[in-house]
Order: C-alpha cells, then structure tokens, then sequence
C-alpha cells in the first residue's frame, strides 16, 4: 500500500505578504545546510576506506534532496515575486539564484547517478561531480547571502554622511571629544 505524501515545500512560498529578504534569508539558510552536506560528501568520498565512501555517496544523496527541495521552493519565490511585480533588480538576483541551483541540483543528481554505478570509471567521475556540487552550492549560499544583503539595505541619504559636511565632522568631534580628553 503506497501512501501519497505532500510535495515538501517551504511554509513561506504561499504566503502574500512575505517580503523579499525574509524569503530569501530562509533559503540562503537551507543553501548553506546544502553547502555544508555536499562539503561532508566530498570529504568522505576522498578516504580510502569503502566505509567512508559509502558515507560520502550516502550524504551526496542526501544533498540531492536537499537540492531539489532548494530549486523548488526557490522558483516558487520567483514566481510569487513575478505575481507581485517585484522590482526587476530583485528578480534578476532570483532569477540568477534559480540558474545557480538547478545547476547544483543538475551536478548533484549527476554525482548520485555515477556514485551508485559498479565501475571504477563511473565512481571517480562521480567524485569529480561531487567537487562540482560542492564549488556550486558554496556559490550559491555566498551569493544568497549578498542578495539578501542588497534587499533588505535601506536607502542612504548620503547628504547626511557626506565626509567633508562640516556639520557632521562637528558632531563626530564632539561625541568623541571625551573619549580624546580622558587619554
């Protein structure tokens, strides 16, 4: 008896009024759990023990999962940011976050495919696939974290913090001043 269980999806992508850097600050955490578990895989799948190999194909799976649950819920933002006609600066940065992990995904499912093979040839470009994946998804998570960093930065009134404002240099003077004359 097969049980139908619900496609896994993060509780965020419904919702309507989710911003932007909450969404991508959730899946920049998941793209760091990836990047961490395609990292253990490539260090496992590197000792000579079978033991620890079989623990590096077996994490390599896991990063699979992890990868296709990833892509999914990241084009899910990026329909949701289209639906609510989201700046088009923001939908370039997700519309580059989704390239960059269905790549991973690509490289991951590969690494799996080749790690379970019986063949020497079949394991070693496995263990290539794996370094692949793990270069990939440490793009990813540095690249979600500047884009989460660049949505959710304010605007700067730079006339406010102009160095050469004689006004500010007076303020900064004089909120220092004690710190200056207690030396």
């Amino acid at each position: 008896m097969t049980e139908n269980f619900p496609a896994p999806r993060a509780a965020f992508v419904a919702d309507a009024d989710t911003d932007a850097p909450q969404a991508l600050r959730a899946l920049g955490a998941r793209a760091h759990q990836l990047r961490a578990t395609t990292r253990a895989a490539d260090h496992f799948n590197a000792q000579d023990s079978s033991e620890d190999r079989n623990t590096g194909s077996w994490l390599m799976s896991c990063a699979l999962g992890l990868a296709e649950d990833l892509a999914h819920d990241v084009d899910s933002v990026a329909r949701s940011m289209k639906e609510r006609n989201t700046d088009s600066a923001t939908l370039q940065r997700v519309s580059n976050l989704r390239v960059r992990v269905h790549q991973l995904h690509a490289a991951a499912k590969a690494a799996d495919h080749f790690l379970d093979q019986d063949s020497h040839e079949d394991r070693d470009t496995g263990s290539w696939l794996i370094a692949t994946a793990c270069g990939l998804a440490q793009k990813l998570a540095s690249e979600m974290d500047d884009s989460v960093s660049l949505v959710r930065r304010p605007a700067v009134d730079s006339k406010s913090i102009e160095p050469h404002d004689a006004a500010f240099a007076r303020r900064v003077k004089g909120a220092t001043a004690t710190l200056h004359g207690a030396d």
